[in-house]
């Protein structure tokens, strides 16, 4: 049972905040006198590294988020393709010519040339596995005078939002010298990253050869703090200047003045395995979805602090709920006493609360339910080989490119490399690729819903609500970034007084 907020023993916190005793020591008096931003930023930050940083995985949008790593293009407020290391670019078929930013060097001093961009496009396209926003696309690049060529097996309207895509950060050759990709000293940010300390901590500096807006802050220490708890009570001492994701549980007993709550393209789901076992049989797995009070969950477990998905793409896409139609699935058969085991993980404090309520709610239902909560780090494997009946994650559903097809494609086509549910369905496939192939507009948001509508015929997963991540900033920080994309959250303005 949870134990109220407010009610939460001044010891506890105080074990927390120890954990991150020491973590910043040095850095907050670092001063430069060059700016008003005179002190060094730290930030503690949700996950630790999941791939030593390498942009190909998630950890792209940590290198994102530091501002350390950059892309040819980047999105606007409205997901409008806008230039970066790329001024412009036009389409002539199955390709897309991309002019490059004159004046860019990367943190090692080398330049920004078309070769440099080919490169490092030409490992993500053939990397294994491939960056998740390159699902399903075959991609190739080639320098063409002082430009860039990129051209797909198909025409793909959604090349430049691709390209915006942290996984597809472009960063100097010794990036790619070793087996693994290496960021430290490659990018071609405002920030350098300078070093890393395995999963504990990274430490970036300003970059003074940056090709845009001088950073005002010195520079960035980032301590990984998975313990929820352990990051409120950094943001309550003083001693972290920006906190991801503050767990719910703990927004309440904070300063309000220093929280933001931010609406994001968040998804809590519950994928249920479709290839074996219980959830196999469409009927159980609409047994499932019958027996889940999604409400109560929000109330119990968010706080309120969540919105009830009324399917995978929740309020952050307002024009979703307007094309959508209703869905017919399938009756729900008898449970009668099946076993199934549900897998999550701690590093969101509020996943292993949930997968707590859904046991219940199952087992009201005549499911007998097994829990397995560790790490992400430690599970991801596990779930992505289908060793599970069903997967409760926090899904970001526009990540990537900014569109959700690129989403519902790794996650439910037949060859999406993050199907958690193990999903294989040639109508879903054809929904799928339609929305991947329109144009983008009305009609490919309209394909999207269409795409979505078939996933949740199926039941191949149960939405279930929709995230606010809430992002403690202290009372000294001045332009923080709050992205509902999870692409920025220390920028070149952001600085501590």
């Amino acid at each position: 049972m949870r134990v109220p907020a407010r009610l939460i023993p001044l010891a506890a916190v105080t074990a927390a905040s120890s954990l991150l005793t020491g973590c910043f020591t040095g850095t907050q008096q670092a001063t430069d006198d060059s700016g008003p931003g005179g002190k060094r930023i730290r930030v503690a930050m949700l996950q630790p590294p999941r791939s030593g940083l390498s942009p190909f995985s998630d950890d792209a949008f940590k290198l994102s988020r530091w501002s350390t790593a950059e892309t040819l293009v980047r999105l606007d407020a409205e997901g409008d393709a806008r230039p970066a290391l790329a001024t412009g670019w036009k389409q002539s078929g199955k390709s897309w010519t991309f002019t490059l930013r004159e004046g860019v060097t990367f943190h090692d001093g080398t330049k920004l040339t078309p070769e440099a961009v080919v490169r490092a496009l030409t490992k993500a396209a053939t990397a294994s596995p491939k960056p998740r926003i390159l699902d399903g696309v075959e991609l190739s690049a080639k320098a063409d005078g002082g430009q860039v060529t990129v051209t797909t097996a198909t025409e793909d309207p959604l090349v430049p939002q691709r390209l915006s895509s942290p996984q597809l950060a472009i960063l100097a050759a010794k990036a790619y010298q070793g087996k693994t990709v290496d960021p430290v000293g490659a990018g071609t940010g405002p920030f350098e990253l300078t070093k890393v300390d395995g999963t504990s901590s990274a430490t970036l500096d300003r970059y003074d050869g940056y090709w845009g807006q001088r950073a005002e802050s010195p520079g960035i220490d980032v301590k990984f703090v998975p313990d929820g708890t352990a990051r409120a009570a950094a943001l309550r001492s003083g001693e972290a200047d920006i906190v991801e994701a503050i767990p719910v549980s703990q927004a309440a007993v904070l300063d309000q003045d220093l929280v933001t709550e931010v609406p994001m393209p968040r998804t809590n789901t519950l994928y249920l395995n479709t290839q074996k076992g219980a959830f196999e049989d469409p009927a159980i797995r609409a047994a499932a979805r019958a027996a889940i009070d999604a409400e109560s969950i929000v109330k119990g477990v968010y706080e309120g602090r969540a919105d009830v998905a009324e399917g995978l793409l929740g309020p952050a896409l307002p024009w979703a709920a307007d094309l959508r139609a209703p869905v017919k699935r399938a009756e729900p058969g008898d449970p009668a006493g099946k076993t199934v085991t549900i897998g999550t993980y701690t590093d969101r404090s509020e996943m292993p609360e949930v997968a707590a309520a859904l046991q219940q709610q199952l087992q009201r239902a005549g499911f007998k339910v097994k829990l397995d909560v560790r790490e992400y780090a430690n599970i991801e494997s596990d779930a992505l080989a289908g060793r599970f009946d069903a997967f409760v994650l926090s899904r970001a559903t526009v990540l990537d490119s900014g569109d959700p097809a690129a989403y519902l494609y790794s996650d439910f086509a037949s060859k999406g490399t993050f199907n958690l549910s193990r999903f294989a369905d040639p109508g879903v496939d054809k929904a799928l690729k339609k929305a991947t192939d329109t144009r983008v507009g009305d009609a490919r948001r309209k394909a999207v819903v269409e795409a979505e509508a078939a996933v949740l015929a199926a039941d191949a997963a149960v939405p279930m609500l929709h995230e606010r991540v809430i992002q403690g900033d202290a009372a000294g920080v001045v332009n923080a970034a709050h992205d509902p994309r999870e692409r920025e959250l220390v920028t070149a303005d952001t600085y501590v007084k």
